[in-house]
Formats: structure tokens, C-alpha cells, sequence
């Protein structure tokens, strides 16, 4: 597993490292230098499977996954949730196709520059969703509350990773044959902010069409 780590997230024209993880949707290891001169890799750095937003995430890499699948493009779903637990919810929860790896200790997320935001910074968001939440809510009150309510069972792992998190950081990173970031969207926390977003599902699918030729 990659050791390296960089102060600020990989942009397009970075050079991706290797980082190699626990595969959560097959037995083994999965390795980022298993794609290079092979395919396209479009990779997704999530926090563990306690958040909800990382759970939509992933479901909508799945969803995206057969039309990159058409273009030449793999896909990586990556969460900081210990294997055996990931095994069991993607057990209950299935991801066609998608290739997912476990990485509680986050060297993915090191490797590609997705540093943790202050606790304080993250402790004063504001999450506002209307029709989901009866109001805006905190970080933890309004995990808490989308967890309860999608009937998302916490377990000790789940516990662990979440006190642990500290305001993580996600990314998405589109990346060529060789190596090379050719896209990215990283996730802004900050104050006020109403929403944790996601990425453009039209420009990402923009871009994959550029990579693969």
C-alpha cells in the first residue's frame, strides 16, 4: 500500500500513484497500476459507509458504471469501511459490476490529496435539505437522521470510522491509460454551505468520451 501523500487534491495533468486495496467486491487486492496501459479508471475516494451521501455516491457510480463500461472506462469505488463490513452491507445492497476496495486507513485518500478539514470547520455546517430534513441540521444530527431513516444499521466498525473521519474529504478523479488525472471533483465543506455536492454526471461523461480516443 502507497505511503505517499500530497498537501493539496490531484489535479488534471497530475500523475496518479500506486495504492493498493483490499477488494471488497471480490476476493484479493486491487491495485491502481492493475488499469495503467490497460483502461481509463475513473476512481471514487469516499468516507466510510456511515454517511450517507458516500452510500448515494457509490450507488450512483453503479448506476453510471455500464455507460462508462460502453465508452472503455472501469470504474473504483473506494470507502473507509473495514472489508468484512463492506462485504456484508454490499451483500444486502448490490453493485453490479462495480469494482469497490476497502480503506480504513485512508491512503487512498492521502495519496490523491483529500485532506480532513478542521472539526471545527466541520461541526459548522449546516445541512439543508428540504423534503428529507425536518430542518437544517448539523454534521452528526443530520447523519444521524438520514441513517434512521434509510434504515442504515450503525455497527461497531461504522462507529469507529465515523469518530474517525473528522471531516474527510471526497473525491472523484477520471484518470487516462497512463496514469494521468484528466478530471476531478473534490468536495468543498465549508459554512453555510447547503449541501455536501456531487459531481456533473453530463461533464463527467463529457470527459470519458475525450479519454478513451
Amino acid at each position: 500500500m502507497s505511503t505517499r501523500s500530497v498537501d493539496h487534491p490531484l489535479q488534471p495533468g497530475d500523475r496518479v500513484p500506486n495504492v493498493v486495496l483490499d477488494a471488497i467486491s471480490r476476493e484479493g487486492k486491487i491495485a491502481l497500476d492493475d488499469f495503467r496501459g490497460r483502461s481509463p479508471l475513473l476512481i471514487g475516494l469516499f468516507r466510510g459507509l456511515h454517511c450517507p451521501f458516500c452510500r448515494r455516491h457509490v450507488a450512483a457510480m453503479a448506476y453510471l458504471n455500464p455507460m462508462l463500461r460502453e465508452k472503455g472506462v472501469q470504474s473504483l469505488a473506494v470507502v473507509n469501511t473495514p472489508v468484512e463490513r463492506a462485504r456484508l452491507y454490499f451483500r444486502y445492497h448490490p453493485i453490479p459490476d462495480l469494482l469497490a476496495a476497502s480503506d480504513p486507513v485512508r491512503a487512498s485518500h492521502q495519496a490523491f490529496g483529500l485532506l480532513e478539514v478542521g472539526i471545527d470547520t466541520a461541526m459548522a455546517i449546516r445541512i439543508d435539505l428540504p423534503g428529507e430534513l425536518p430542518e437544517p441540521m448539523g454534521v452528526m444530527a443530520m447523519g444521524e437522521f438520514l441513517n434512521k431513516k434509510e434504515g442504515y444499521q450503525m455497527t461497531e466498525a461504522d462507529q469507529q470510522m465515523m469518530t474517525a473521519d473528522h471531516g474527510q474529504l471526497v473525491g472523484q478523479f477520471l484518470i487516462d491509460r497512463e496514469g494521468i488525472v484528466r478530471w476531478s471533483f473534490t468536495e468543498v465543506l465549508e459554512a453555510g454551505l447547503q449541501t455536501f455536492q456531487a459531481p456533473n454526471s453530463e461533464e463527467l461523461m463529457s470527459v470519458a468520451s475525450r479519454v478513451v480516443h
